[in-house]
């Protein structure tokens, strides 16, 4: 055996260089033919594969996904608004814990607007803690803090917002909710700015003539329009109107609201008849939408005047409504403003225009149609290309009125509808039955 090896060796030595190369390339691909026959015999063999097992926490899971939800229970919704309450107790004794994953928890409980499942993801988390025992003994004792203070039967703390001309007013104001939010898209307002003046006004109208509402706007439930000096569901005076649009196209002007909304509330016509035509945006009862074009406006301008000036008032929501009421000869920027205006009454009780506007703002009232935005202004100092101006003009200028001041509703989002542009439809009774698009 040993002379054998030592006759290899002096065979491999006796070699040329050449010869010993091939030899070692020959070696080295004989060696990954059968690296590669032997993978492939040991994959069809099925020792690759991953046959899986039951998770040994597989009961566990399985009371999770059983636990009750909200589309199972027959909650009436003030019982969903008393388990979010206690839920929000259970959160915050498990933040003490788990903080994380307790705001975790929050966020995505309110995203699926479900209060039941706090509990199935707090029990999802639970099948990774050995011990709740200092968990459960907090929150017994917070528990029991709760229940010795008697549950009060108060209605709305804000006294403005307690009664039926609130209650119609909502639904009035959800009605437009489409081509709120549409304004505030094309003028880059926080809709929520919009609604907080719209609200001011009607509140004023609603109970200085309460008989109307009585006889006709409480049961209808529809905004009222003014039509005498001030006009449109929020009170814009023609003047106003014009300052407004001279704003948008003067780069010198300190209200200048950039390049992207220069077109904003172009006219087709000149003259008398566009005297005409601002007049009839501002009057027409069945479709308010510049009534809402020109309130961003003074808001979105207001704001650019202030913020020119030195003064940040776009987290002033109070500020911005009480400018929009007493308007542009009184909007001086200065440090330390106020919030004031005209005084409303309501049931006996003075409030001034700004501060019913920051009452809605911060009630969290309508929060679900009109949310709030990060940011309540979008800048425009970019210039728009010519498709988005045609957009501009599309959802402003040629819009039909719907007959008998009926709501708008979201549009179709299908392969059929124009994209972009606002469409609606009539049934055959003439009655409005269509939809407004880009909600």
């Amino acid at each position: 055996m040993a002379s054998k090896f030592k006759s290899a060796i002096n065979s491999w030595k006796q070699r040329s260089a050449w010869r010993k190369v091939f030899n070692i390339f020959e070696a080295l691909f004989a060696m990954a033919g059968f690296a590669i026959i032997g993978a492939w015999a040991f994959y069809q063999l099925g020792f690759t594969k991953n046959r899986g097992a039951v998770d040994k926490n597989y009961r566990y899971m399985l009371s999770v996904d059983e636990m009750e939800a909200l589309q199972d229970s027959t909650f009436t919704q003030e019982q969903i608004n008393q388990r979010w309450m206690q839920q929000y107790a259970k959160l915050a004794v498990f933040s003490k814990f788990y903080p994380t994953n307790a705001q975790l928890i929050t966020r995505g409980a309110q995203f699926s607007h479900d209060p039941m499942m706090v509990d199935r993801m707090m029990k999802a988390c639970g099948m990774y803690i050995d011990d709740m025992s200092e968990y459960n003994e907090l929150l017994q004792k917070v528990n029991k803090l709760l229940d010795s203070y008697p549950q009060q039967e108060a209605g709305n703390v804000i006294p403005w917002m307690q009664g039926i001309e609130w209650d119609a007013l909502k639904e009035a104001i959800v009605r437009d909710k489409a081509l709120i939010i549409e304004a505030g898209k094309l003028t880059g307002v926080e809709p929520r700015l919009i609604v907080g003046c719209l609200i001011g006004e009607q509140i004023r109208l609603f109970n200085s003539k309460r008989e109307t509402f009585k006889k006709y706007l409480g049961p209808v439930k529809v905004l009222s329009v003014q039509s005498q000096f001030s006009y449109g569901v929020n009170g814009i005076k023609i003047s106003t109107a014009k300052t407004i649009e001279d704003h948008l196209k003067d780069p010198k002007s300190e209200y200048y609201m950039g390049k992207r909304y220069e077109h904003l509330l172009d006219y087709t016509v000149s003259g008398k008849a566009q005297e005409d035509e601002r007049y009839n945006r501002l009057v027409d009862y069945r479709n308010h939408l510049y009534s809402y074009l020109y309130t961003a406006c003074i808001l979105h301008q207001t704001k650019v005047q202030w913020e020119r000036a030195g003064y940040d008032i776009s987290e002033r929501p109070d500020v911005l409504f009480t400018l929009f009421n007493v308007g542009f000869a009184q909007s001086v920027p200065k440090a330390n403003p106020v919030c004031g205006g005209s005084h409303i009454k309501v049931r006996d009780q003075i409030y001034t225009f700004g501060a019913i506007g920051f009452d809605f703002y911060y009630s969290g009232e309508l929060a679900e149609d009109f949310p709030f935005w990060r940011e309540h202004f979008i800048p425009g100092d970019k210039e728009l290309t010519d498709e988005e101006i045609a957009y501009i003009q599309g959802s402003v200028s040629n819009c039909k009125r719907p007959p008998r001041g009926h709501e708008y509703i979201k549009a179709d989002s299908s392969a059929n509808a124009a994209p972009q542009t606002p469409i609606y439809t009539y049934d055959d009774d003439d009655e409005y039955a269509g939809t407004y698009a880009n909600e």
